[in-house]
């Protein structure tokens, strides 16, 4: 299983010094994956959660792919109904070709209401309008002489049985955000069944988790995955990988914005995270 993480790409705090820095910690520390999350106008529903300054996913990945080598750039997750199809195509083929086909494009619907309205996109029709922004891109990526890239994986995030339902008719994963410890086995057993009904593959497991690391154990059983003494933390990770996930990716970012400013505890147990996967990949 790889391990990769969410890189907060918004906030005051971040700039380009700091988000060179949290790449070449990602890399350095030997993850397989670094993703940034994706908003264009922060209006108040997002600035409540997500302030300015915010940094634009293509752009950012794109600047990045010139400060790393090796590791994989991504969106987590990109909100398909936000740009037209073509240009969404057109900006990740780009970016696939020029970081050395190391793009993985993880999407979603979207949930800000005021964002939606803000750039003229019908809030309730964004389900439909990811389900045909997703087949035209895959459309026109078949035209390898225009677009010029490999296969660039899709993963598809919800956690909802329409998610789940997206994921298997249009994704190469399923990437669910944020949950209990003991959710993702049934809902495995749920995504399979989806599959099996619909008559399709079942596609690969990448969730993304929380990673906070805290002093003393958390016994609340509404306890997130990733969150809690870094025992329990590659407790989950274990726990994850013997679901046959594919990749596990790790969200440093739990609502304190002042941890934006103070990476260096974000990177402290990611280095303790890192040499547990290296201990499990030795044996």
């Amino acid at each position: 299983m790889q391990i990769g993480v969410n890189v907060p790409n918004f906030a005051p705090g971040t700039d380009p010094e700091v988000l060179r820095q949290w790449a070449q910690t990602v890399e350095g520390l030997g993850f397989d994956l670094l993703m940034v999350s994706d908003h264009i106008a922060v209006t108040p529903d997002v600035a409540e959660q997500y302030p300015a300054p915010f940094y634009e996913p293509f752009t950012t990945l794109s600047w990045l792919a010139g400060v790393t080598r090796r590791v994989r750039l991504g969106t987590t997750v990109l909100i398909v109904p936000y740009r037209h199809p073509l240009l969404t195509a057109r900006m990740a083929a780009n970016l696939n070709r020029l970081s050395g086909g190391r793009l993985v494009l993880g999407v979603g619907v979207g949930w800000a209401q005021q964002e939606f309205e803000a750039l003229g996109v019908p809030f309730r029709q964004r389900g439909a309008l990811t389900n045909e922004y997703l087949g035209a891109m895959c459309d026109a990526w078949r035209n390898t002489d225009d677009y010029d890239t490999g296969a660039i994986p899709i993963w598809v995030g919800g956690n909802s049985d329409a998610g789940m339902r997206r994921a298997v008719r249009l994704g190469d994963a399923w990437h669910p955000l944020r949950f209990t410890p003991g959710w993702l086995a049934t809902a495995a057993g749920r995504l399979k069944a989806t599959a099996d009904e619909l008559g399709r593959p079942v596609p690969a497991l990448a969730p993304r988790i929380a990673l906070r690391e805290t002093r003393e154990p958390i016994t609340d059983p509404d306890r997130l995955a990733g969150v809690g003494t870094i025992e329990q933390i590659i407790a989950d990770i274990d726990q994850i990988r013997l679901l046959g996930a594919e990749t596990v990716l790790l969200d440093p970012f739990n609502g304190d914005l002042t941890e934006i400013r103070q990476p260096e505890r974000a990177w402290q147990t990611l280095a303790a995270v890192a040499a547990h996967h290296k201990s499990q990949e030795d044996r």
